[in-house]
């Protein structure tokens, strides 16, 4: 199958890379001038597992003149929009489109965009960013890709895709519940978002202090019950989980979000805890914590664009 990933950065430069190195036709969709610093630097994986370097196969917006048989859509909420302009000519009457993006919006915009088929459900799991020298950083083991129809049949292409992602040196799992695995992950990363957005801290430095395990616990019951709301309950042995990495004492566990405002970067604040708090509103729930956590990265987003 002709892969497609768009967006060579923390997480598809990391599968793709993977996917190339196991012999799969990759190639990635940059910018100009990232594709002239991948050629001479390649992408470049630091990882508890080994390190990785490959020289990749790249492709600008304006040289696509066919479509691919998957795209792998993997880029930052805040970033969708240009990323579906720019991968528009690749995407045929038979292309699948692999989202690896937060939250569930991105998934109204895609099948509004191109055919509602096209679209898979997909939940990336794997802990990645770029350091200052634009290698791939990866901080534990980690390293799985889920993904479905959305409908939960199991098709003959998805089929064909989970022979593509199997045996390419990371986890791979074709599920019949796809959306239920994205509204689970959603759950999650919300939750781990929240307080450490709001707290200013790591789950260790939170449920430290008096009050602290009571509260993160609060958000994780406020964030469930959005998705339980909504249709998808999260299952037991997912928030006990989730539950016994909130009061993990000294647990130095934080957030992607988290760790972009440590930096000043651009977060995804409107996709992750945004979303949901229009969905418990949609459903007249009370989440005072999700409230003030999207007040505060509103506050944040504005400082930074301001600046």
């Amino acid at each position: 199958m002709k892969i497609l990933v768009v967006g060579a950065g923390a997480v598809g430069g990391y599968f793709g890379a993977y996917l190339a190195k196991a012999g799969r036709d990759v190639t990635f969709l940059v910018r100009p001038q990232r594709a002239q610093q991948l050629q001479r630097d390649g992408i470049r994986i630091v990882s508890p597992q080994g390190n990785l370097t490959i020289k990749p196969q790249t492709i600008t917006s304006d040289q696509i003149h066919a479509p691919y048989d998957v795209i792998f859509l993997s880029v930052k909420s805040f970033a969708l929009d240009q990323a579906i302009d720019d991968m528009a000519p690749a995407v045929g009457p038979d292309t699948m489109i692999y989202p690896a993006l937060n939250g569930m919006r991105h998934i109204g915009i895609l099948a509004s965009r191109f055919d509602s088929h096209a679209v898979l459900g997909g939940v990336c799991m794997v802990s990645t960013e770029l350091d200052p020298e634009g290698r791939i950083v990866q901080f534990n083991e980690m390293q799985t890709l889920t993904y479905g129809e959305r409908d939960g049949q199991i098709t003959p292409r998805i089929r064909q895709l989970d022979e593509t992602f199997r045996g390419a040196g990371f986890e791979s799992e074709l599920s019949s519940n796809i959306m239920q695995a994205m509204w689970q992950k959603w759950v999650g990363i919300s939750t781990l978002g929240l307080v450490n957005c709001l707290f200013n801290g790591a789950l260790g430095e939170i449920n430290a202090v008096p009050y602290g395990e009571e509260t993160a616990l609060q958000a994780l019951n406020e964030c469930a019950s959005v998705a339980a709301a909504s249709g998808y309950p999260p299952a037991k042995p997912f928030l006990e989980n989730v539950h016994q990495r909130l009061i993990t004492k000294g647990s130095k566990l934080t957030s992607s979000m988290y760790r972009d405002m440590q930096k000043g970067a651009r977060i995804e604040a409107d996709a992750i805890l945004g979303d949901l708090l229009e969905h418990s509103q949609s459903h007249n729930l009370k989440t005072p914590l999700l409230q003030a956590a999207c007040v505060r990265l509103r506050i944040y987003q504005n400082s930074i664009s301001s600046s």
